[in-house]
């Protein structure tokens, strides 16, 4: 008896402690269960950048593409040439909001969207993506599928009909471009094979190369093609255009973080990286072909660097990134210039040339030099690989120049592609819009 009451006290406080641990453990356990439920906060920083992400983006279109597209066309063409890139621009943020967002990113089907998100149904001020609203997101992705349609008129410059661009770009942003954007980053089953495309790569830039060259080999040759001058009126235009671009795609691809964090930064790094190895490697090859390093041929570099980098920003470190650099602008000179000569297509203004073979570059070589520090998930790093990218690209291809060509023909049947010979000599500014610039 004794002996017990010897060691009561210490028995008791052993159960007191093991009551205590108990309750910790339960209420460690509870508010584990608590934090998971915990919904996700909007962010103010991650908010902010995605404001301005938004606005850069915009900022590619318009003025940067129309100024860019509109110095490198004959002066009698060049208020047609910027009146497509802004005409677009209100054509799409109208179709993105009636039915496009909805096509690209609603629905669980693996190969299209669905009519749940029309006119944005469903979605309110308070919902999140991540950490920033989600109205938000539908404007950062309006801007993407704006740039993509607006990137195709280089191809066809100075000769499609304005009537028949707006019912060819309409249709062919709800037939092309929200079902690859589904496929590669609304849930589809590109996205679901590990094919990578950070920012746009295939999305955007060989959706829109293919779409070009397709459109260019349709509509045929502009009148007097090889015969008569058709020199850029005013490259002082596509100078600060392409800087515009340059620009702006830091919100194309460090915007593509989602978030004002470490991924965002290095692709704003890589970003610059790439574009200056690819504006000064376009410039050397030319200037060793040509003997004489050309205004054009270094913007022409850049904007090469900057297709190149896109699919690969926030998945390689900044030695990958100037490699793709250096590869994408010779390649793009050897294309915009050579090939398209030796095959003898009309691509006005190198659009595949340019965001056709500067993508099909840069999506290949993400899957060379994909780092896994960009990936928590071994299993998704271990599917990473050229071929898997090759793969991706060959679906893309195959469906844009398929799609393309059937929408065209299907313009063409109802109302027409070109102008009239007679319209397309006096120039699209006064024939088709009335205006001329002095």
């Amino acid at each position: 008896m004794k002996s017990f009451q010897k060691w009561a006290p210490v028995l008791a406080g052993a159960f007191a402690l093991i009551g205590a641990n108990a309750g910790y453990a339960q209420e460690v356990e509870t508010v584990t269960e608590v934090v998971t439920e915990i919904p996700a906060k909007l962010d103010s920083g991650d908010t902010a950048w995605m404001l301005v992400s938004t606005a850069f983006v915009l900022l590619m279109t318009i003025p940067g593409l129309a100024l860019f597209y509109g110095g490198m066309v004959r002066k009698k063409n060049v208020l047609a040439t910027m009146m497509q890139s802004f005409a677009i621009c209100c054509l799409i943020s109208v179709i993105w909001f009636v039915v496009g967002y909805s096509f690209a990113f609603s629905g669980k089907n693996p190969y299209y969207g669905d009519f749940s998100l029309m006119f944005l149904k469903g979605i309110s001020i308070d919902d999140l993506n991540g950490t920033f609203p989600t109205y938000l997101w539908v404007a950062f992705q309006m801007a993407f599928a704006i740039i993509t349609p607006a990137l195709i008129t280089g191809a066809f410059a100075e000769r499609m009909k304005f009537s028949a661009m707006l019912w060819f770009m309409g249709l062919w942003s709800l037939l092309v471009y929200a079902p690859i954007c589904h496929w590669v980053w609304g849930g589809g089953f590109l996205g679901k094979d590990g094919v990578l495309d950070f920012a746009g790569g295939t999305v955007i830039h060989v959706n829109a190369g293919v779409a070009g060259l397709i459109t260019a080999i349709v509509l045929g040759k502009r009148q007097g093609y090889r015969t008569v001058n058709m020199a850029p009126h005013n490259l002082s235009l596509s100078m600060i255009g392409a800087s515009l671009l340059w620009i702006g795609w830091f919100g194309f691809n460090a915007g593509s973080a989602g978030a004002a964090n470490k991924v965002a930064a290095i692709a704003m790094l890589n970003t610059q990286i790439a574009t200056a190895a690819g504006a000064l490697c376009w410039m050397i090859a030319e200037w060793a072909v040509s003997k004489k390093p050309s205004v054009l041929g270094i913007i022409s570099g850049a904007v090469a660097g900057l297709v190149a980098i896109t699919p690969a920003a926030g998945f390689v470190e900044p030695g990958g990134a100037i490699i793709i650099g250096i590869v994408a602008g010779p390649v793009c000179y050897f294309a915009a210039v050579f090939v398209k000569r030796a095959l003898g297509y009309d691509d006005s203004l190198d659009a595949f040339g340019v965001h056709g073979v500067g993508g099909v570059i840069g999506a290949l070589l993400t899957g060379y030099f994909a780092s896994d520090i960009f990936f928590t998930d071994q299993e998704a790093y271990a599917k990473v690989s050229v071929l898997n990218q090759g793969f991706g690209l060959l679906v893309a291809i195959i469906y844009t120049a398929i799609v393309t060509t059937i929408i065209l023909y299907v313009v063409k049947a109802v109302i027409g592609l070109r102008p009239t010979k007679q319209q397309e000599i006096e120039g699209l500014d006064i024939s088709l819009h009335g205006e001329t610039i002095q």
